[in-house]
């Protein structure tokens, strides 16, 4: 799958059932030695000036499905 395909979906918590955001709007934290990623960092919430007012954390093996349209995360609602 390429990244463009991926940027689309929407990342679906299945333990709260809950929109945690759009994966084209999060941050990727890659390991350096091996070039693994590690977890997607979404910005939660922002003000009318565009200031962020927090990060999620979701571990990327805590990614049980990519559908066509939605990747479903099972977090247990453990955010870092």
């Amino acid at each position: 799958m390429r990244w463009s395909e991926f940027a689309e979906k929407e990342l679906i918590d299945v333990s709260g059932g809950e929109r945690i955001g759009s994966v084209g709007q999060a941050d990727l934290l890659i390991d350096p030695q091996t070039g693994e990623i590690y977890s997607l960092l979404l910005t939660v919430g922002s003000s009318w000036f565009g200031k962020k007012q927090g990060t999620r954390e979701v571990i990327w093996n805590h990614i049980k499905k990519i559908g066509p349209e939605m990747v479903i995360v099972d977090s247990g609602n453990k955010y870092r």
